[in-house]
């Protein structure tokens, strides 16, 4: 099986993995939104121009049709000839234009006459008779064909030298075809029509679409980002609390395995101290016992006696330790084996001066549990409590309950427990008593964990100690 901090590790890897690829992705997205956007605005524009285009040529059919039918054939008639700076014509030719242009959204109409090369008519009496630039646009309309240009505020807008900055136009050169009068079919060119539209507000609005959707495209990534940043930190977070449960479960079974041997261990060599230490106790008995002993011998005797009774204590601490205690589950009153201990250990406790505080006032706590077990280990509790340094302090023990469990506290105002001796004061064999065997606290544990409970301490140096111990109810 693979160790776990190697899973660990393995897993963690993968997730800063996934936190680089969020990261990266949005990167990537946010550096082509703004391409993306432009693509749309620009297909907005194409789209647009088109559209005022083919306006621009229906307009331009029109007005080819109105000029040559409402002005070029009546005067060509009524005058023999088309002379634009006889007020009467012109006149009469801005009158059809400016009719057939109304209600349109046309800045200028210019119509260029080909022979000349010069601006015959225009909606603007400013540009009559000046000499037109010979555009690609123009040349093209001179044969037959239509064209338009967008141009700008930066460009020579009418080709005279004038530049509007800030605006867009749209600029279509319309051929002027003669017509014949009866089929109406198109002949040749006599002119030229030159559109000017206004499309400053439409590219304005597109332009302002174009930031709406970078504007929108970067708070949807930022959303989708910060998302994918709270299922990272949530994964991390549940790949750490799994890492530490798997090592905790691993050092646990490390623990046990190392307690199963040395237990065994324990258990040998506690059997073969045992009985010759009963033959050392038994032989002092009798020795003290004799009729011609004198005071020494007996002094000597009590002392073996003592002394293996001693022994005889740590050896049963032994093995205690080495093997299982199987609780014997019965109904009992917790209330009642933390009162029994604080009886049992009121003589102690008025000697040393030790106030108890509790919060049990008549309540009730009844469990499912092996009374003299669990009278063994809070008494365990209670004496480490006492030997702490407690003299004239307080002891606290108070019970609550918490989703089918009772958990027990018992504080004191003793000197506490140093950092370095709290990680291993459940281990078999440490002490910090000078006679203490170490195996005190391991067997209260065993003991609570027997009954699938838990205990734990709270600690520090010079402020005292808190013991909890959580019993499932039932």
């Amino acid at each position: 099986m693979e160790p776990t901090h190697q899973i660990a590790r393995s897993e963690g890897r993968q997730f800063r993995l996934v936190k680089f690829f969020a990261y990266a992705s949005f990167l990537v997205l946010l550096i082509f939104s703004f391409p993306f956007s432009v693509v749309i605005s620009q297909n907005a524009k194409d789209t647009l121009m088109r559209n005022y285009e083919n306006y621009a040529l229906l307009l331009g059919e029109n007005l080819n049709h109105q000029v040559y039918h409402g002005f070029v054939v009546p005067i060509t008639e009524q005058f023999g000839g088309i002379k634009l700076r006889d007020p009467y014509q012109y006149n009469r030719m801005d009158r059809i234009v400016r009719n057939t242009i109304h209600s349109f959204k046309i800045d200028l109409v210019n119509i260029h006459a080909i022979g000349q090369g010069v601006i015959a008519y225009s909606t603007d009496p400013t540009l009559l008779g000046k000499k037109a630039t010979a555009t690609a646009g123009y040349t093209r309309a001179t044969k037959g064909e239509h064209s338009s240009r967008l141009v700008s505020g930066k460009d020579d807008l009418w080709g005279f030298g004038e530049k509007i900055r800030g605006e867009k136009k749209l600029r279509t050169y319309i051929p002027f075809r003669w017509q014949d009068p009866l089929t109406g079919a198109q002949g040749k060119v006599g002119g030229v029509f030159e559109l000017i539209q206004d499309l400053t507000q439409e590219y304005q609005s597109i332009t302002r679409f174009q930031y709406l959707v970078f504007a929108l495209s970067i708070l949807i990534m930022g959303l989708i980002f910060v998302a994918l940043l709270v299922i990272v930190h949530k994964a991390e977070s549940i790949i750490e609390e799994r890492a530490r449960e798997q090592m905790e479960l691993e050092s646990q079974l490390n623990h046990a395995e190392r307690l199963a041997a040395l237990g065994q261990m324990v258990a040998g060599v506690s059997h073969e101290i045992r009985n010759p230490l009963g033959i050392i106790r038994s032989t002092a008995e009798l020795l003290g016992g004799m009729h011609d002993s004198d005071e020494a011998h007996n002094r000597l005797s009590a002392v073996i006696i003592e002394e293996s009774s001693r022994l005889d204590n740590i050896v049963t601490e032994f093995l205690d330790f080495a093997r299982p205690l199987k609780p014997n589950f019965q109904d009992c009153q917790l209330e009642e084996i933390i009162h029994k201990n604080l009886l049992f250990l009121q003589p102690e406790l008025e000697k040393e001066n030790i106030s108890v505080h509790d919060n049990l006032n008549g309540k009730k706590f009844k469990i499912k549990a092996d009374p003299q077990l669990l009278y063994r280990a809070f008494l365990n509790i209670f004496l480490n409590a006492i030997q702490s340094g407690l003299n004239g302090g307080a002891l606290t023990v108070s019970i609550s309950y918490e989703r089918g469990h009772y958990v027990v506290s018992i504080e004191d105002t003793g000197g506490g427990i140093s950092e370095e001796n709290l990680s291993k004061i459940f281990n078999p064999f440490f002490s910090s008593k000078e006679k203490g065997s170490g195996l005190g606290l391991p067997i209260v544990r065993n003991i609570i964990e027997g009954h699938r409970g838990t205990i734990w301490i709270e600690s520090k140096e010079g402020s005292g100690t808190k013991v909890f111990v959580k019993l499932p109810r039932g």
